[in-house]
């Protein structure tokens, strides 16, 4: 199909292009699960974190990307063909959530920021929408920290990704099956137990309201 000839030429050049311009370092590759449905959660600090997430996972990925991108016919049927689909960032998006559900029952990797937009300075609390949609897929999670994308602002970066930039890969792991309607109190814990996974793979200093104490409290329960 032509949309897959449009991945499969887009990531090797993207792979390219972090080797010719960037420091670019991937650790944990090993712990990336070869098949099966997948929600790959990640801190988000620039647009250069989705490509640079297709680039450095070993699976083709899915992921949601602002409704505004999707200007026009050509650009809609390629973002559409990299793997991604529109999400309203403004409020809930219910046909959003349903999109990323019948990715995971259909196996493919789902990449997902739940901070639902980007940081620059430091991780902030996740959205209770990464809860519901672990608890009701009972996906694997695969928790990614991303480091060294704060200073590349624009998705014209993609061309010239600079610096060093390095992506840290943590263990998989699930959230346990909860009977009946979950309360916005569970949700919230729940999606925090989910980033301090995630915080436990960036330096403290871009941790943010997942800081020490946080990731010591995750580190202890294993």
């Amino acid at each position: 199909m032509l949309n897959d000839w449009v991945y499969r030429l887009c990531i090797p050049m993207q792979r390219l292009v972090l080797r010719l311009f960037a420091d670019w370092q991937v650790n944990g590759i090993e712990n990336v699960p070869p098949m099966g449905a997948l929600i790959i959660i990640a801190n988000h600090q620039s647009n250069f974190d989705p490509p640079l997430l297709s680039a450095s996972i070993p699976r083709r990925v899915y992921f949601l990307a602002k409704s505004s991108l999707f200007m026009g016919h050509v650009i809609t049927w390629f973002l559409n063909s990299y793997g991604a689909s529109p999400v309203n960032r403004e409020g809930g998006d219910i046909r959003a959530y349903r999109w990323v559900i019948s990715q995971l029952r259909a196996g493919k990797p789902v990449v997902l920021f739940p901070e639902g937009t980007r940081s620059r300075t430091g991780m902030m609390r996740a959205k209770s929408g990464i809860a519901q949609i672990a608890i009701q897929s009972q996906a694997s999670i695969l928790p990614v920290g991303i480091v060294g994308t704060h200073r590349l602002g624009t998705w014209m970066r993609v061309f010239n990704p600079t610096g060093k930039i390095t992506v840290n890969i943590g263990q998989v792991f699930s959230v346990p099956a909860i009977e009946g309607r979950p309360n916005k109190e569970l949700l919230d814990s729940i999606s925090d137990m989910i980033m301090q996974r995630v915080a436990m793979l960036v330096p403290e200093d871009i941790r943010g309201v997942y800081g020490e104490d946080a990731t010591k409290s995750a580190a202890q329960r294993g």
